[in-house]
């Protein structure tokens, strides 16, 4: 077994060849006592909660997830809120089982990998697995905590978004504060209030904040708009990084509406595309030139092609482009360079053409517990992955970019002397 309280040599390596992992991307499945315990007392009767029901099968369709109603279908856990039911698939919490397993079917509590909702299990599948410490998303309350911000009772809604980061701070990474880096969760509604959570968590140790890849589609303001300035602005005062995991505007690419999953399984990395294409001509980046942006699982092989098409139209369309020159002085591509982080777990043309991607802006992820991910084999495929990278290249991949992006308190010399100070 692999563990951190072995490790010699450099900060971070392990018995193994590789240095230890930082896995930006993991997911929490919320245990059930999350706001249960926490809400006040007003809210008790309305609390999300987890309950045992029957329910029907669930289907992939037109880029969503839809659970039939079955009275007489298999009895579960389903996480219940304000008239949303939803059971925990098999395909959302699938580590340990077989990939013929790793359905749409509903899965309980006693029945996942405890790992999934228990942070003592998860440290141990941890060191299962050469990962030093994790990052972890919110799954039922989906990636950005989307659901909070969609009910209709703003006050409940609040209260539920800070009792999540409570959970995740008092609880969750409490365990372990070394190990498991707190992820908060904000109001999408009101972006001064986005902004008072964001410094709330900072003074506590947040250094990360998961928001959607395109809150417009949401139903939101776009980031356009000038309505998310006070969120951004607190998240570059406090250092917060701002991470946006594919999915978290609740939409899938699709192309037809009967098109199977699979075809939008894999253009799963478009929303991230066509986020940063809008991030990047925004003049978000060259106002704000310490805020950082890590897009979750969208992998990295796409990003070269992307800056070079995106710079050709700042430099070729400039005369109807709809950009102000003024407000990104510089290159697009300067500002990806400078602020932005690509997250992967398998991506061997990425790997190969790093130096395009930019050594500083790959960090590694694990993607546990979903079908996607690599635990518990992620150091041999790391090792077959990044066989042609030099020393130097493998480390930042593995941890040394994930500690600059995540403000982490680890190997601070050799991160320090690394610091690239904006390009690549």
């Amino acid at each position: 077994m692999t563990t951190t309280h072995s490790s010699t040599g450099a900060p971070g390596t392990g018995p193994g060849d590789l240095p230890l992992f930082i896995s930006v991307d993991d997911h929490v499945v919320e245990p059930p006592h999350v706001w249960t315990d926490r809400l006040p007392r007003k809210f008790a009767d309305r609390a999300p909660r987890y309950e045992r029901r029957r329910v029907g099968r669930t289907r992939f369709e037109a880029g969503s997830f839809v659970t039939d109603a079955d009275d007489n279908g298999t009895e579960t856990d389903v996480w219940v809120f304000e008239g949303v039911v939803k059971p925990i698939r098999r395909n959302i919490a699938s580590v340990g089982l077989a990939r013929e397993e790793m359905d749409l079917n509903p899965i309980s509590f006693d029945e996942m990998r405890p790992g999934c909702f228990d942070a003592v299990a998860r440290l141990q599948d941890m060191d299962l697995n050469h990962v030093e410490a994790s990052l972890c998303f919110p799954q039922m309350i989906r990636f950005c905590g989307q659901e909070f911000s969609e009910c209709d009772d703003r006050e409940l809604g609040l209260a539920c978004i800070r009792a999540y980061n409570d959970w995740m701070y008092e609880d969750w990474c409490a365990t372990d504060r070394d190990r498991l880096i707190p992820l908060g969760v904000v109001p999408l509604w009101d972006a001064k209030l986005a902004a008072a959570e964001i410094r709330r968590n900072a003074e506590r140790g947040f250094r990360s904040v998961t928001f959607s890849e395109n809150p417009w589609v949401l139903g939101f303001p776009s980031i356009h708009s000038g309505f998310w300035d006070p969120f951004f602005a607190a998240c570059a005062e406090t250092e917060t990084a701002i991470c946006m995991h594919i999915g978290s505007s609740s939409k899938m690419e699709t192309v037809s509406p009967d098109a199977p999953p699979a075809v939008g399984i894999s253009l799963s990395s478009s929303n991230a595309i066509a986020s940063l294409a809008e991030y990047l001509f925004s003049g978000i980046l060259s106002r704000w030139p310490t805020l950082q942006l890590g897009y979750s699982e969208s992998q990295i092989g796409w990003m070269p092609y992307q800056l070079e098409r995106i710079d050709t139209v700042w430099r070729e369309h400039r005369a109807w482009n709809g950009v102000m020159f003024d407000a990104i002085p510089q290159p697009p591509s300067y500002y990806y360079y400078r602020q932005v982080y690509g997250c992967f777990f398998r991506d061997y043309f990425g790997v190969k053409n790093l130096a395009d991607v930019g050594v500083n802006n790959a960090t590694f992820e694990i993607d546990y517990p979903h079908t996607d991910s690599t635990w518990p084999e992620s150091e041999v495929l790391a090792k077959d992955m990044f066989r042609d990278l030099s020393e130097e290249e493998i480390y930042k991949v593995c941890r040394g970019n994930a500690i600059r992006l995540l403000h982490l308190d680890k190997d601070r010399d050799r991160v320090a002397s690394d610091d690239p100070a904006g390009g690549r």
